[in-house]
């Protein structure tokens, strides 16, 4: 079986990218899964920082260690090492979308909760998950359960990719 390769993306991959990368990374190894995971952001202005305290206050509670994450810029190589790239907000769907060389490029970038079945059926513009750095620890809370809702789908999503291979 070969592997999947899922990029998440948000604005400077201190909060919401490495949180879905994380937490993407901890239940495939949970469901045996191959899928390889990295994240990054759509700017550079946090490039090799690690994740932001709240976030990783967030994930230290499940027990996933975020020590190693440096934040890292989105590229337009990422498009061919990548198989599916996951938005975090409806801002990096755009630029994504924008930054993409061809239609195959584009059509490789989702929005994460586009996998969440709880509001998969609503427009793309509602489906964002905003910037919990300009809150409090109960914001990081927040875009975690978001992002967590998704995972099973996503997950889901990659499991069918495999096998249509």
């Amino acid at each position: 079986m070969d592997m999947y390769k899922v990029m998440t993306v948000c604005t400077g991959n201190i909060c919401r990218s490495p949180t879905g990368e994380f937490l993407l990374k901890d239940a495939a190894a949970r469901a045996d899964l191959p899928l390889q995971v990295a994240s990054s952001g759509i700017s550079n202005e946090e490039r090799g920082n690690p994740i932001d305290r709240r976030a990783q206050k967030v994930l230290d509670e499940l027990g996933i260690d975020t020590t190693t994450h440096r934040a890292q810029q989105f590229n337009s190589q990422d498009f061919d090492r990548f198989d599916l790239i996951l938005a975090m907000d409806t801002n990096h769907h755009q630029a994504l979308k924008r930054l993409a060389p061809n239609d195959a490029a584009a059509a490789k970038v989702r929005l994460m909760r586009e996998f969440d079945p709880a509001v998969a059926h609503q427009p793309l513009e509602d489906l964002g998950i905003y910037d919990p750095w300009y809150g409090n620890q109960e914001d990081f809370y927040e875009t975690f359960e978001m992002i967590r809702a998704a995972v099973p789908g996503v997950l889901a999503y990659v499991e069918e990719a495999l096998e249509s291979q």
